[in-house]
Order: C-alpha cells, then structure tokens, then sequence
C-alpha cells in the first residue's frame, strides 16, 4: 500500500471530523435522515471512532471521525489515524477543519496507519484494503509524503531479520538510498578499518562471517552541514558476554540507530534541504568466535584514547566512538548521533519518549519546540560531569562499561562526548521499537526523534 495521498481526481467520500462535545450541535446542523442514522448506532464520537451514512441507494454519503475529547487526544498522538483504521477501503476527503489539532500531523498518521510490513507474507503483498484521504488544502503533500515514506524506510530496515539485514545487507540499502538521490558514498571494510584507522570497528565486528565495515555517505554541495551517525549494529549477541535468550530476541533493532538517521537522511534528500549532508554508519555483527574480542582488552580508538573493555555487550558506544572521531574531524555545524545504546534509557522514559543529550540550550530549544509541533516527544537528559569518574577505570582513559549500574544511558553519553570536541553535539538514546500496537504506529521497528530533528532542521541551521 502506497504511503500517499489519494489522487485529487479520485471520487471521494465527504469525512466529518467531530469532537464527542460538539456532536449534538453538527447533528441538530444535518439532515433529519442523517442525524437519526448517527443516533439510532451509539455514535457518539468518542476518539478513533467511525462510522458511515448512507444515501438512498446504500452508498455511503459521508464519513465521521470520531475526535473524542481535547484532554483524551493529549494522552496519544495520530488521532485521525485511528479512525482511519476504522474505515472500509475507500477515498475520502476532509470537509471540515481538525479541532485544536496539527492538520499535517494528522495527515502523515493517516498515511502512516496504511504501513504493514509483509516482505514475509508474499501473498498479501498486492492487498489494498486501507481507506485513502486526498490531500487537504494548505498541506505540503510532497513534505508528508517524504515523511511517511522516510519512516516506512526506518520501519522496514529495524522489522528486517538479521538474517536479511546484516552489515553487507545495510550497506546495500546504504547504496540503494544514495543512488536514488545521487549522493555519493564510500565504504571501509574488513581489515582497510585499521588501515584507516578505525579500529575499534573492527574489534567489535571483526567475529562474525560478515564483515565490519564503515559506511560514509555525502550529499549536498552549498549550505551548512549536517554530520549524523547512527549505530548499525545488525544483531548482538553480546559478544563473549553472551545475553540471555530473551535479551537476544529483539536484537535485530539493535541497528535502530542507523535506520533512523537513514530515514532522516531521505527526509532530508526528498525535501531538498539547502544542506551538506554526511551519513557515517558503522555496521557489524556483534558475535562470538576465536578472534572475538574480550572482557579485559584494552582498545585504542581512532581519537587516541584508549578504552577497557569491561562487558562485550557495551559495544555500541566502541563503534560509534570511532564514527563520532571521525565526524569531529570535519566542518559540520551541528553532528547528531542517533543509537539504541542503552537499557538504561528504557526503563528511565519507556519506549514512547527519545531521550537525548545536549549542552547547547539554542539545540535544545529548537528540538523541543519542534517535537511538540509535531507529536515526536523527545526528553532532555543531563550530560552530568560529575559521573565522569565513573568511566575512568584507572588502567586505561575510559571504561566502555562502569560497575554498579547506575546512571547507565547518562555514562553511555559522557563515553560518547569523550570523542566529539564540537560544542553542537546531540545525542539520542532510542528505542526504535513499538512493543504495542498504536494509531499509525504497528507494533515492531519505529523511527524516533527523526521528525523533530527534520523539523528543527531550519533553525537549527539557520535555512
């Protein structure tokens, strides 16, 4: 099913948007015969609700949506999208505006309520039972539907087994996004990692039958720059400190990081942003074998620093300490890195918040504006110096994972803005990941935070 708009020339079905307050006085505005239709079902429009009236023949002659309440739609977000779950397979088109409400917010749900992931169910591939909107007037239809069709990228690559979507597989996608926007790209693989002097990329990936590898894209060529970095790490095992089995099933997300700043990344292209763009990805396999490497190694990374290594499954923060180097390296005016690094981070705001680091209040100020625009929470969390001393083990500059437990994704950060001396650095600790079905979000891969960081991109940048 094509994340779009219907087609402006397709019939459509009239859509109502009606608060559950307001419903008494549109009805006492309709038709007699409509009205009592609505009254004689229990309509009452409570939020996500639908139903359809029929004209004389049967056909449908309209369509409510249910809008509930202005304190119910402030416990959730993509409201439309709910209804529009409810609704059979048809186009429609709104003919009234959206209570208190962002109409292009709404509308980038309605389109993201048609998402399935179904690589794996060849024969409902072709279905299309999903009720179609046409695009209301004062929408930026090529924005939403850039939107949309940049977090089904996100979605497909984080649903993708790993047996589909290891480092090669990621790459791959890597190339298919840059070719269709002709960005260039480059890619260090295997041992050229030490050559190149990345090495504690290849220390985590080195173990599994695919290659480590680190993937550098670029596009734009005028405007200031924009670094993002996202963890590709296509499965985890842990490493030689091996996670239980029920830690282990979901670790095919564990690559989120990268899938959302490569739906950023599309966001971006398809918008035609006025920007530099740089894309760094380190994509390996955290396995184990002979030449795994160990508890108690200590790694050299690319900045100089040198790191001990007290759990194998903190491997995250190693590779993309390496990317964060290399980013530090060049001229971007704003570098992002985006991982789903940390339990810790997940049991502080759950899975429907992005936490994020950041020391620069103008930063901070133009995401959370943003993200309450439009309904992508984000949640400040402190890089608080005062742990700094919990990453510093003695035998070496840092420690990839400090005894204790404590204030686990804040150490996480501080280890990562060890490696970046930009003062506009941000990072973002995801999830990537919907344990329960919601409007316009399935359970399975999500992105986070990608809208807010697209939407505070003119800001932020100055465009």
């Amino acid at each position: 099913m094509p994340l779009s708009f219907a087609n402006d020339t397709d019939a459509s079905i009239p859509l109502h948007v009606v608060e559950s307050d307001s419903l008494e006085v549109w009805l006492d505005e309709q038709p007699t015969k409509v009205s009592t239709w609505i009254t004689s079902n229990g309509f009452s429009a409570d939020l996500g609700s639908s139903i359809l009236v029929p004209d004389d023949n049967g056909h449908p002659s309209m369509a409510i949506a249910g809008f509930g309440t202005h304190k119910q739609r402030r416990r959730g977000r993509f409201h439309l999208a709910a209804a529009a779950a409810k609704l059979p397979a048809g186009t429609y088109a709104l003919a009234n505006d959206l209570p208190d409400t962002d109409l292009a917010t709404e509308t980038l749900g309605w389109l993201l309520s048609a998402y399935q992931f179904k690589a794996y169910r060849p024969a409902q591939q072709t279905s299309e039972t999903h009720a179609r909107l046409k695009c209301p007037d004062g929408i930026d239809r090529q924005k939403v539907e850039a939107l949309a069709t940049s977090e089904a990228l996100t979605r497909d690559l984080i649903n993708t087994p790993a047996s589909d979507m290891g480092p090669a597989e990621l790459e791959a996608a890597c190339r298919t996004l840059a070719d269709t926007f002709s960005a260039k790209i480059s890619v260090i693989t295997g041992d050229d990692l030490l050559t190149e002097n990345l090495p504690m990329i290849h220390a985590v990936g080195r173990a599994s039958t695919q290659a480590p590898r680190l993937i550098d894209m670029a596009w734009g060529t005028t405007g200031p720059t924009l670094t993002l970095v996202g963890k590709g790490v296509c499965f985890d095992t842990g490493g030689l400190n091996l996670k239980p089995g029920a830690s282990m099933g979901l670790m095919k997300k564990d690559m989120g990081g990268a899938a959302t700043v490569l739906g950023l990344a599309q966001m971006i292209m398809a918008t035609n942003l006025p920007i530099q763009l740089r894309v760094l990805i380190p994509a390996v396999e955290n396995s184990v074998s002979g030449n795994a490497f160990r508890p108690g190694d200590i790694l050299t990374s690319r900045k100089g620093l040198t790191v001990e290594v007290n759990n194998t499954d903190a491997e995250g923060r190693l590779v993309l300490a390496d990317a964060l180097a290399l980013a530090d390296e060049g001229t971007a005016d704003l570098i992002i890195s985006m991982a789903t690094l940390t339990g810790a981070a997940r049991v502080a705001v759950g899975p429907d918040l992005s936490p994020y680091y950041c020391d620069d209040d103008t930063v901070v100020s133009a995401l959370e504006a943003a993200a309450a625009r439009i309904s992508d929470p984000v949640w400040r969390m402190p890089f608080w110096s005062p742990y700094e001393k919990m990453i510093e083990p003695g035998i070496a500059d840092l420690d990839n994972a400090p005894a204790g437990g404590f204030a686990g994704s804040i150490t996480a950060a501080l280890f990562l803005r060890r490696f970046v001396e930009h003062p506009r650095y941000t990072h973002f600790d995801i999830y990537g990941w919907n344990p329960a079905a919601t409007p316009a979000r399935p359970k399975g891969g999500v992105g986070m935070g990608a809208r807010a960081i697209f939407d505070a991109l003119p800001d932020l940048l100055k465009l």
